[in-house]
């Protein structure tokens, strides 16, 4: 099994270099008070190694609500917590494998008991989100971590699996890195393909704005 030192040093450096989104793009839900209340401690830091472990657990549901930009951002800070035994609430293991397996669980409620599917094929809303599984949902929230980046989460997961005696995420963990992670760290966009991107990008809205048509 690997060492948790070896993990951690893993993740800074897949991290190193994942972009802030600015504090005005932190918060991602923006329904009731909680999500700014727990993005807040956020706010201010220019990058994730400057976060003081003490706020990771007091705002533990900042996972849920950070915007996807944030979450990226700030994930390493939980995951390095974690790793040290700094965490008794935040659970950055649920936030990477909720959505990849499913479980059926039997609710009695009046005269019957009704089973209920929670996890991969289970509807998040349908009122709001129509046909959008929670599956859909964990691909697309997670699809905005890189290759090196998603790397450093399938060392960090596969460390969190092997590392519990008792095997409680086991079935969860395997189902996230057998139906997304590992493809996503060996054939996820890279760092690099992002930065080129961004800097073309810069390049094509430069020309337009001068007036040139090559």
């Amino acid at each position: 099994m690997a060492d948790a030192q070896l993990v951690i040093e893993h993740i800074r450096e897949a991290f190193c270099k994942t972009e802030h989104p600015g504090d005005a793009f932190l918060q991602g839900s923006q329904e009731g008070c909680e999500p700014a209340e727990v993005t807040a401690p956020f706010k201010g830091l220019g990058h994730w190694t400057q976060v003081d472990p003490a706020i990771l657990d007091p705002n533990y549901t900042a996972l849920s609500f950070f915007s996807e930009g944030g979450f990226r951002h700030f994930l390493p800070a939980f995951l390095i917590a974690d790793l040290q035994g700094r965490l008794q609430t935040a659970d950055p293991v649920f936030h990477l494998t909720n959505g990849f397996s499913d479980q059926m669980v039997k609710i009695p409620a009046g005269s019957r008991v009704y089973e209920r599917s929670i996890g991969k094929s289970a509807f998040v809303n349908p009122r709001r989100y129509g046909a959008m599984t929670w599956h859909d949902h964990a691909r697309c929230r997670l699809s905005i971590f890189t290759r090196e980046e998603s790397g450093a989460i399938v060392a960090y997961l596969e460390y969190k699996r092997n590392a519990d005696p008792y095997g409680l995420n086991a079935e969860e963990i395997n189902a996230a890195l057998d139906n997304f992670w590992r493809d996503r760290a060996a054939n996820g966009p890279t760092h690099q393909t992002i930065r080129q991107s961004l800097i073309e990008e810069a390049e094509y809205l430069k020309d337009i704005e001068s007036g040139k048509n090559g």
